[in-house]
C-alpha cells in the first residue's frame, strides 16, 4: 500500500467556466507549459479534466503540504517567467477562474495516495477510458464522526460494489487563504469524496447512494463527472 501523498494535505478543487470553445485550447497550453513549472515550486499537480456535463467547464486539483508551504509555492509560480509568459493566452481563454475549493483529508489516512504509475510524458494525447467523480456534500455544519459513521456504513459499500471505492475523503480547511491574489469560496462546510470509475457505463449505473447522508446536508449534494486529460496524474 503507498503511503499517503505528502504535499496533499491541502487540496485546492478549482473549477474553471471557459468562453465557449476555448476548453481544448486552455488544456494544451496547460499541459504544455503549467505542470512542470508549477511542481517545480513545490506543489502537486493532481489532476486535470473537462466536466463531462458542462462543455465550457475545466476542473484541476492541486495540493500542497500545508498552508504555508501553499503561500511559498503560489507566490514562486505567479511571480516567476512561465506564468508572465503565458498568462495572457491563459487568461483570455476565462469567463471565471474564482470557483475555488480549499480543502484538507478528514482524517490523515483519507488523503489521496500517490499513484503506481508516472504521468504521461509533455504531448502525449491518449485519453483514459476512466471517469473521476468528485461528489461535494454541503453540510448544516462541519463534518463530525457521525456523518463518518453512516458514510463508511451506507455509502462506502455500495460504491466498492461498482468496483469505485472512494480513493480519498475531504472537508472545508477552514484556516484563512494564505494567497489572497487568488480567492477561494468561504463561509460553506463541504464534506468530499473522491471515486474513479472504470468507465463512463459504471459511473452512469452509481446511482442514489448519497440518499443515507441528507440528515446532514443543506443542500444537494454535487456531482462532478470528470473525463481525465491527456496528462493528467489522476485517472
Amino acid at each position: 500500500m503507498p503511503s499517503p501523498s505528502p504535499c496533499c494535505s491541502v487540496l485546492e478543487l478549482r473549477q474553471y467556466t471557459l468562453h465557449p470553445g476555448q476548453r481544448d485550447v486552455l488544456i494544451s497550453l496547460f499541459e504544455r507549459a503549467f505542470i512542470e513549472s508549477q511542481e517545480a515550486t513545490g506543489m502537486h499537480l493532481v489532476g486535470q479534466f473537462r466536466d463531462e456535463d458542462r462543455p465550457d467547464r475545466f476542473v484541476w486539483l492541486r495540493g500542497f503540504r500545508d498552508m504555508a508551504s501553499r503561500r511559498e509555492a503560489l507566490s514562486a509560480f505567479y511571480g516567476g517567467p512561465v506564468w508572465k509568459e503565458h498568462r495572457n493566452a491563459a487568461n483570455v481563454t476565462m469567463q471565471d477562474s474564482d470557483n475555488v475549493l480549499l480543502l484538507r483529508p478528514v482524517r490523515p489516512d483519507t488523503g489521496l495516495k500517490h499513484p503506481g504509475t508516472p504521468r504521461p510524458p509533455p504531448g502525449a494525447d491518449a485519453r483514459p477510458d476512466s471517469r473521476v467523480e468528485m461528489t461535494l456534500c454541503y453540510l448544516k455544519a462541519p463534518a463530525d464522526e457521525a456523518l463518518m459513521t453512516c458514510f463508511e456504513q451506507h455509502v462506502r459499500p455500495v460504491l466498492t460494489e461498482l468496483g469505485a471505492s472512494p480513493q480519498a475523503l475531504f472537508q472545508t480547511e477552514p484556516a484563512e487563504n494564505t494567497f489572497p491574489p487568488l480567492p477561494v469560496r468561504t463561509g460553506e462546510h463541504v464534506f468530499a469524496w473522491l471515486t474513479v470509475f472504470p468507465d463512463a457505463r459504471r459511473r452512469a449505473a452509481a446511482k442514489g447512494w448519497a440518499e443515507p447522508l441528507q440528515p446532514w446536508l443543506s443542500a444537494p449534494p454535487e456531482h462532478l463527472t470528470l473525463s481525465p486529460t491527456a496528462r493528467s496524474e489522476l485517472r
